[in-house]
Parts: C-alpha cells; sequence; structure tokens
C-alpha cells in the first residue's frame, strides 16, 4: 500500500499523516478529489494502522422502529407514513419488549431504537419504553433516538433539551444514534430535509450528552445533491465538536439510497465513491476512534476492500431477524462476513 501513495500525487500527505500531523480541509477536498483510489487508500491505511493497529470490531444487535408515523415530510425518506397511510405502524411497548426479548436468546449485546416524529405519543411512552427495556437485563446496551427525535421529545415533555436527556439517561438510555446528520450545509440541508434540525441543533444535542458523559455515534448522508466541498464541511464540523467533547464513538458514512423518495438522482454513490468516502474518513477524522463500513448500506462486496485497508469498525449486523454471531477483535483476515435477512431502516 505504501507504494502507492508514495509514487502519486497525493506523497505528500502520506508523508503528513505518516508524522502524525493534521490534514486540512483543503486537504480532505484533494483526497475527494482524486481518481487514484490506491493513493488514497493507502494513506487511510497508514492512518488506521496508527491509530487502532490491525484490528476490528462489529456490535450485535438488533434495530427496532417503534413507528413509522412522523410529522415530518423529508425530501429524501421513504420510510416516514401519515397516519391517513395504509402502511403506518405504531408498536405498544409490550411489542418492543417482545421482540427485544426474542433478540436477547439469539445473544444480542445492544438494541438499536429510532422512529418518526410521531404526531402524538406521550413522552411518558418513551421513558416507560426504556423502563421496561432496561428490566430485562441490566447489560443490554440501549442505543436510542436521533437528535431531532430528541429535540421532539423536549417538545412533548415541555423541558430543555438538557433536562430531557437526563430523563432518558435516568429511564436507562445509554447511548444516541448519529442518524438525521445528513449533509450540515443549509442550502443542502433544506433541498432534501426541510423543517428538520438544523447543524447547530444536530450538534448541540450530542454536544449536551456527551457534556453529560454520554457518548454517541454521528452519521453523514452522501451521494445526493451535495458537492464533495460540502462533505469536507460536514466532516469539519464533526471533527471540531469531537475536540470539544470527545464524546463520540464512531463515524459512519451513509450512501444514499435514491428508491422511493422525491430526491431522483442520476449517479448514485458507487462503490468508488463508498470507499473513497470512507477512506478520506478515516484520514481526516484523526481523533474519532472508529470510521465503519455500513455493509448494510454498501454492500457486503465493498465492505471486505474496506475492512481490510482502511477502516476501523464494522459494525453489524444491524438487522432484525439475523442469526448473530459474538462480538470479535481479531485480525481482519480472520472473519467472514454473515449474510442475514431483515427489515428496512433507516440510517444509524
Amino acid at each position: 500500500m505504501q507504494f502507492f501513495a508514495q509514487h502519486s500525487k497525493l506523497c505528500d500527505l502520506y508523508d503528513k499523516v505518516a508524522a502524525g500531523e493534521r490534514i486540512s480541509e483543503a486537504d480532505a477536498l484533494r483526497l475527494f478529489e482524486s481518481k487514484d483510489l490506491n493513493a488514497v487508500g493507502a494513506i487511510a491505511d497508514l492512518a488506521r494502522q496508527r491509530k487502532v493497529g490491525n484490528r476490528g470490531s462489529y456490535i450485535l444487535n438488533r434495530y427496532i422502529n417503534y413507528s413509522n408515523y412522523c410529522i415530518l415530510s423529508c425530501q429524501f425518506c421513504s420510510f416516514a407514513r401519515k397516519k391517513r397511510d395504509a402502511d403506518g405502524f405504531q408498536l405498544t411497548i409490550e411489542e418492543i419488549v417482545h421482540k427485544a426479548r426474542e433478540a436477547l436468546q439469539l445473544g444480542i449485546t445492544e438494541l438499536h431504537i429510532v422512529g418518526g416524529l410521531h404526531p402524538s405519543l406521550p413522552f411518558s411512552y418513551y421513558t416507560e419504553m426504556l423502563k421496561a427495556l432496561r428490566a430485562l437485563d441490566p447489560r443490554l446496551q440501549l442505543k436510542c433516538f436521533t437528535a431531532i427525535e430528541i429535540l421532539h421529545l423536549a417538545w412533548l415533555a415541555r423541558k430543555s433539551v438538557e433536562e430531557t436527556l437526563l430523563e432518558l439517561k435516568a429511564a436507562g438510555l445509554d447511548s444516541l444514534t448519529g442518524g438525521g446528520a445528513e449533509i450540515f450545509r443549509k442550502e443542502v440541508r433544506s433541498a432534501i430535509a426541510r423543517g428538520k434540525e438544523s447543524a447547530e441543533e444536530y450538534l448541540q444535542v450530542h454536544r449536551a450528552w456527551h457534556r453529560m458523559g454520554g457518548r454517541s455515534t454521528c452519521t453523514m448522508l452522501y451521494g445526493h445533491v451535495e458537492s464533495l466541498a460540502d462533505r469536507v464541511d460536514h466532516l469539519r464540523y464533526l471533527r471540531n465538536l469531537q475536540d470539544e467533547t470527545h464524546g463520540f464513538v464512531g463515524f459512519v458514512p451513509l450512501p444514499y439510497q435514491p428508491e422511493n423518495n422525491e430526491i431522483p438522482v442520476e449517479n448514485p454513490p458507487t462503490g468508488f465513491d463508498a470507499l473513497r468516502t470512507i477512506a478520506v474518513s478515516r484520514v481526516y477524522l484523526d481523533n474519532f476512534e472508529h470510521i465503519t463500513a455500513y455493509w448494510v448500506g454498501m454492500g457486503l462486496k465493498y465492505m471486505e476492500p474496506s475492512s481490510k485497508n482502511t477502516f476501523s469498525t464494522w459494525l453489524g449486523p444491524r438487522r432484525r431477524n439475523c442469526k448473530p454471531k459474538r462480538r470479535w477483535s481479531k485480525p481482519f483476515a480472520r472473519p467472514a462476513a454473515r449474510r442475514c435477512s431483515g427489515t428496512r431502516f433507516t440510517s444509524p
């Protein structure tokens, strides 16, 4: 891998990473604009080795949507439904507990729970859900709610974001999910998710949670109407907050899925773009322990080269009805991915 970088136009960036120096936004844009994936991957491989060594991991969890009813109408979303729609759903707390109990018997260690901004569920539904799930097994990690859900719950409870997070934490919340970040640039955000929380609001929710000692993930939805410069700007916001709080456990780049939504894209994200985005993220986000190759979104075909060469954490499988495997932390060449069947879901 070193050969490819040292004999490319990106050799100065390889030397910068080798020297332990932080790359700039201009450097990150150069990496995104490069067509030399071997060189970009070699630089990311070096960054990964320096950060975590030649090791990777995944988590075994179950993904549960408590409802797909949502008061928002994000243009890119194919998940949300209105109460008038025949295929809308809403789970009772008993139904969620039943699904969790089934998954525990398969050996999961985490529940990942998100949903739409429900128009009528009370705040008590969410706290009682957490308490009921915590009672199943105190070791079970409850990773729940996106930043926009937290803002919605704060509105329901008529409390501040901080007070809402404290109450959810007391009920059993362990960590926040990173979904909903999309792209931070205001113009792009308005084009794909009009009415959703602003970049500042998203970051403030995570900042408040981190200050309480909580941990969370973060995401970026790429491959739609954004520019490469917009991607770099998005990563800049995340790196700056991580410098401040050190509360993000990982970053999850999500390739845009153009089916069944209001934003048709002539050229959706390719395998090249997926690998390049993971690689640039690994190099630029030098204060993140883990970068995720999210195989459910990018496919096993591209997960393998990304896991061997440019990422530090593989989180999966994240589907319901998966036959699970235990957490592993072995050299990349050892474990094999297991195919799973399950339901469709939204972002991490």
